[in-house]
């Protein structure tokens, strides 16, 4: 499975990097490819272009604020294939978070 996510919180410091670590760290787990932009502190990392989105069967934004380039995700929500939660619950209950992703 094909998976990418953004991190983003309010303070773009600890849940944002501490969110990537979380999801890579479960993916790994399960064998699944994971990528992971930040919007953190030190701005767009690792940012994920049009086609690594378009290939990936599901999407997690695990973000507390806006993020920059949103709309990149649109097709992948019209069908339904995007996960929103809260960084601090991403770190909490990962292996939930990528369960109900292995589920879409």
């Amino acid at each position: 499975m094909k998976i990418v996510a953004v991190t983003a919180c309010p303070t773009g410091v600890a849940h944002t990097y501490m969110a990537q670590e979380a999801i890579e760290v479960e993916c790994k787990k399960r064998n699944h490819e994971i990528q992971v932009e930040t919007q953190g502190s030190m701005g767009m990392e690792n940012e994920l272009e049009q086609e690594t989105i378009d290939a990936a069967d599901v999407v997690i934004l695990a973000v507390a604020i806006g993020i920059d380039g949103e709309e990149r995700f649109e097709e992948k929500a019209e069908q339904g294939k995007v996960i929103n939660i809260e960084p601090g619950d991403a770190i909490k209950n990962v292996a939930k978070l990528i369960d109900e992703a292995e589920k879409l």
